[in-house]
């Protein structure tokens, strides 16, 4: 899946301690699974922009 978003931006992307590495850690049925591999995106459809002080804004 090509795409203008970076996984290394995506707040699904997430890094695996027990086997030392990056995965996307969404969470997908079988038909869900089926329609992305079928399906040819420009950008991933599950990409959300990491984050890390949405939080802090909202407490502000």
């Amino acid at each position: 899946m090509a795409g203008k978003a970076s996984c290394d931006y995506c707040s699904n992307y997430v890094y695996n301690e027990e086997e030392e590495y990056y995965e996307c850690d969404i969470s997908l049925d079988e038909d869900d699974y089926g329609r992305l591999l079928e399906s040819s995106f420009q950008e991933c459809p599950y990409f959300q922009m990491d984050d890390e002080y949405k939080i802090v804004r909202k407490q502000m």
